[in-house]
């Protein structure tokens, strides 16, 4: 998954590449009566992702696996960052000239699939093996399978164990724990340490993630399944005020604080430099990083859950799709095949997408996995996700953007919380309403 800074870069590229892929007119393709056939002739398909040049090196190695096993299939592999990818893929979808199969991101599946760029991978012949049906559901708009998970992770506290021991304060169960327990242990870690250090950096306000939670767990959701804004602004209020409280308390990092420890992403934020012992900064799969980065013993705790609800969710790393207008969408389906549910793919790739979707592939790798990767797989298998939320619709992949502004504004005292949530949902519902 993407570091915080990554993603900020993003949210305006996104933004505008979404807005030139509505421009571009596409329309759904029309069903397929028959699955593709494979060719015995050579054939050449287009692969495209972001990353930086590990995952451009990984990625090589795959396709050159793929080609040994299929020679008469040569992919041409294009990647970006970020911040650039969605606009290059923007312009190629606009051409009619988008590369076979894309890499593609929660955010802007909706901008994508539902305006008919992507091909209904069932229809394709593509089966996703050993995958949850929550987690396939992260890729389906109506019901169709657009794209397939690569990797999911489920949202995480996220606990400096050294810092607890250093200061005599008991991690606490997360099995049975509250919000209040939270504040509680936050503010004993601040008090115990002489201020040294603070106990929590911030738990809700900067991605969507955090939203859904809290939404979820008061029985709301941020989207519903007509593409609308459902959330609750009472629910986001309440994540804000809890904070708010927090920081009045000291058991949380001021604002000033939270914003530099944000702006930092997650190798140089608070958690990571050892200024808090706690935080909600994402999403377990992003263990092995925060403890490289911190040195430190960091343990994954449950956030506190409602009796008897399930606020927690899959939330895929990236996908894969194939696109609407490939000349050989059998060949390209078979690269995601290959991709997701090979061994020798998993071999190269390992979790660095991630840790994978397919079951069968998480257990073969298990063992040679690193002692974090694993806990991050044994932290998701205690977790009961409930339902998969609604794809973020089309017009909404500035979501965490104006989720951002309205946090500040809110941290910094500008904006009351429930005026200020109020104000995010209709800001956010007028984006989506523009894009239709």
């Amino acid at each position: 998954m993407r570091g915080n800074n990554t993603r900020r870069v993003g949210i305006v590229a996104g933004s505008v590449a979404a807005a030139a892929l509505a421009l571009t007119g596409c329309s759904a393709s029309p069903a397929a009566e028959e699955k593709p056939e494979l060719s015995d002739e050579p054939v050449t398909i287009g692969l495209t992702w972001w990353g930086g040049d590990a995952r451009a090196e990984q990625t090589q190695a795959a396709i050159e696996a793929f080609q040994d096993e299929h020679p008469n299939i040569t992919v041409e592999p294009q990647y970006a960052d970020w911040a650039g990818y969605w606009d290059q893929l923007a312009t190629t979808t606009a051409a009619g000239d988008m590369p076979d199969v894309v890499q593609m991101d929660e955010l802007y599946l909706a901008s994508y699939g539902a305006r008919g760029a992507l091909s209904d991978l069932d229809q394709l012949g593509f089966e996703a093996q050993n995958t949850e049906e929550d987690a396939l559901a992260t890729g389906q708009i109506d019901g169709v399978q657009y794209a397939a998970p690569i990797g999911v992770g489920v949202y995480t506290v996220f606990a400096n164990a050294d810092l607890f021991e250093k200061y005599g304060v008991e991690l606490p169960d997360d099995e049975s724990w509250t919000w209040d327990d939270y504040a509680a242990v936050s503010q004993e870690l601040t008090d115990k340490s002489g201020g040294e250090i603070t106990g929590s950096t911030l738990i809700g306000g900067w991605d969507a993630g955090s939203v859904k939670y809290w939404a979820r767990s008061a029985g709301s959701e941020l989207f519903g399944e007509g593409g609308e804004v459902t959330l609750d602004p009472q629910s986001l209020a309440d994540m804000w005020q809890f904070q708010l409280d927090m920081i009045a308390d000291g058991g949380m990092q001021d604002a000033a604080a939270i914003v530099e420890s944000q702006a930092a992403g997650i190798a140089g934020g608070a958690l990571a430099t050892g200024k808090v012992a706690l935080g909600v900064i994402g999403y377990n799969t992003q263990l092995t990083a925060l403890t490289e980065a911190s040195g430190a013993d960091i343990r994954l705790l449950k956030l506190p859950e409602p009796e008897g609800v399930d606020p927690n969710f899959y939330k895929p790393s990236m996908f894969w799709s194939v696109a609407s207008t490939s000349e050989h969408p059998a060949e390209a389906a078979l690269l995601v095949d290959f991709l997701l549910n090979s061994e020798t793919a998993a071999d190269i790739i390992k979790t660095e997408r991630g840790i994978p979707a397919n079951s069968a592939i998480r257990d073969y790798l298990l063992s040679d996995l690193s002692e974090t990767d694993q806990a991050a797989v044994e932290y998701q298998d205690r977790v009961t996700p409930g339902a998969s939320p609604v794809v973020t619709p089309n017009g909404a992949s500035g979501v965490e953007g104006i989720l951002q502004r309205y946090t500040q504004e809110v941290f910094s005292g500008q904006t009351e919380p429930l005026a200020a949530a109020e104000a995010f949902v209709a800001e956010l519902q007028g984006e989506i309403d523009a894009a239709q």
